[in-house]
């Protein structure tokens, strides 16, 4: 079983003022209602693994599986057999803004049911991503 959620949104922020936060992930909690903290064993960068405390809470190994600095990061949790693979990718924009997508894979028994619970903030979580984004641009 599958499920993919993708949703991208527009912001006056250049990218690196996503990324900036993206790679700063003691912000994560600040601008994502799903997450209330993430602990990484390394740098940002790909191959890093560690925990993320999820709302409940419940805590998940985190791995970065790829890292493009300034441009994009796919982290993946792993619950039992259920892998949750999330891509965020920012790309400039010509008026000097940005465009973020965020796009969400889940595979595994329960993908289909487990999906809309997991993606069910992502529009508030981009909402407050690009809002902190601008602000600390301005």
């Amino acid at each position: 079983m599958s499920f993919e959620h993708s949703q991208t949104v527009s912001t006056t922020a250049p990218p690196s003022a996503v990324w900036a936060l993206w790679s700063d992930t003691s912000t994560w909690p600040t601008w994502d209602p799903s997450v209330v903290a993430v602990a990484l064993d390394g740098p940002f960068e790909e191959g890093t693994t560690g925990t993320m405390t999820l709302a409940g809470p419940f805590e998940v190994p985190v791995v970065l599986a790829i890292v493009e600095p300034g441009a994009r990061y796919l982290d993946q949790l792993t619950m039992g057999d259920l892998v949750i693979r999330i891509d965020h990718v920012v790309t400039a924009q010509p008026d000097g803004g940005s465009e973020v997508t965020v796009s969400t894979t889940i595979v595994g028994p329960g993908a289909d049911d487990i999906g809309p619970m997991v993606t069910a903030e992502a529009p508030l979580a981009l909402a407050a991503l690009t809002a902190a984004a601008e602000a600390a641009s301005a």
